[in-house]
């Protein structure tokens, strides 16, 4: 990993560029769908997202790769430094998370600049459609979840990285559709701080109480969970 401020800098660009891209996956979607004529099909729209998905997150991996180890969500490098996985710091989080934050915002403003007005009904970012405290419960889980199988697929999973960001791709769309009816859901802070912002509730209590408080804690004990009942996978060490 770069230093924390180099990863903090790398953090800000790919969350801005993931936030853009991800705010138009619903679009893309119904755009694919229609073009295929299988916009009525029940099923198909869940099989185009999953693909869009995949696609995405197989580019997003190398692009991370590339800025040495970036990420665009916060509770996934909560979950990876509670598990004791990777070289993450208490103060390189605290470098990380703001920016990581401020490129969401970023990638929200600037898709909402970019799409066409036709559309910008379809993007849109997450929000509580039940009471507060149930809509922080539903986060919380659904962060825990996503974030548990996320070190399951990553750190225990299959060795293909094809694979990983397959099955990480169906398990994030079965998340989202079940999670839809209570929060969105956002499952990643920073995402939603970028919309939040768009919204101008980036300030409220209920915002924090419900897409970071309670999905940190979520992410935390996945973490530990993981840490209790998995071993982590030998480092590699490179020969000279």
């Amino acid at each position: 990993m770069k230093g924390p401020i180099k990863i903090a800098i790398a953090d800000m660009v790919i969350s801005f560029m993931w936030v853009f891209c991800s705010s138009a996956f619903g679009l893309l979607t119904y755009l694919i769908a229609t073009a295929a004529g299988v916009q009525t099909v029940r099923w198909a729209s869940i099989v185009i997202i999953t693909v869009v998905f995949f696609v995405f997150l197989s580019i997003f991996n190398i692009i991370g790769g590339f800025l040495g180890g970036a990420s665009f969500d916060p509770a996934a490098t909560t979950a990876f430094y509670a598990a004791g996985s990777g070289a993450d710091t208490l103060i390189s989080m605290a470098l990380r998370f703001p920016a990581q934050a401020a490129g969401a915002v970023g990638g929200a403003l600037a898709i909402m600049e970019a799409i066409p007005e036709q559309y910008k009904h379809m993007i849109r970012g997450p929000s509580v459609k039940v009471d507060t405290h149930t809509g922080a419960f539903a986060e919380g889980v659904l962060t825990f979840a996503i974030t548990f199988i996320v070190l399951l697929i990553m750190l225990r999973g299959p060795q293909s990285e094809i694979f990983k960001t397959w099955f990480l791709s169906i398990v994030i769309v079965a998340l989202v559709t079940f999670g839809s009816a209570y929060t969105g859901p956002s499952m990643n802070p920073a995402f939603a701080f970028g919309w939040a912002y768009v919204y101008n509730q980036h300030d409220t209590w209920d915002h924090f109480y419900v897409y970071w408080i309670c999905p940190f804690i979520g992410a935390t004990l996945a973490g530990w969970v993981f840490r209790k009942f998995f071993s982590l996978p030998p480092v590699k060490v490179k020969k000279t």
